[in-house]
């Protein structure tokens, strides 16, 4: 705490004791760091790490964990074959069983640096007109360079004129990334039909 000797009565200033006394108690009791820290871990959103993002999170309404639909094995044929699930989705002949039905959901846990992104994309949507141009700087903030710097590649959605939109990736998501899309809740769904997802 700065100037805490401003406390101190002016006939006590002279006393060695008293003085030493006040400015340890002060070293000891100062909040100067633990303010810093409140402020870099949870209130400053570009800084906040764990609990942090997760109060922006519920401030927001967006979760960490996304549900991620699994794909089991199962015999399929080509146009059913999905980059994202190659090993896990349609499999040819003599492969895999044939289908089962819908299978479990498996919960994927996002890091700080994806969530911290989905956030701040969340927020942005929240106080938008949601018109197609502002769409497209939420898809290109959120997948146009990944967390470590590298692009991702160009993410786009072109509205289909009939109560649809089809939101397209000209690089082949992971399953995460589509979740984000698809199970999210961030990303909007129009009022209409149906969201498309092509890559």
């Amino acid at each position: 705490m700065q100037n805490w000797n401003e406390t101190l009565l002016s006939q006590y200033f002279d006393s060695p004791t008293i003085y030493s006394l006040l400015q340890s108690y002060n070293d000891a009791v100062d909040p100067a760091s633990d303010i810093a820290q409140f402020y870099a871990n949870i209130w400053d959103v570009n800084t906040a790490v764990g609990n942090g993002l997760d109060i922006w999170g519920q401030i927001v309404n967006v979760s960490r964990y996304l549900q991620i639909p699994g794909s089991p094995n199962y015999l399929g044929f080509d146009e059913a074959y999905l980059a994202p699930y190659a090993s896990t989705g349609p499999q040819p002949f003599n492969q895999a069983s044939f289908y089962l039905g819908t299978a479990q959901t498996t919960t994927y846990y996002l890091s700080d640096d994806v969530y911290r992104r989905l956030i701040m994309v969340k927020a942005a949507v929240n106080i938008s007109n949601l018109a197609i141009p502002n769409i497209n700087s939420f898809l290109q903030y959120f997948f146009g360079t990944s967390i470590s710097g590298s692009p991702y590649g160009v993410a786009y959605v072109v509205d289909g004129l009939n109560m649809s939109l089809t939101y397209h990736f000209n690089f082949i998501p992971n399953a995460w990334q589509l979740a984000i899309v698809q199970n999210s809740g961030v990303f909007p769904r129009p009022a209409g039909v149906l969201v498309n997802v092509t890559y």
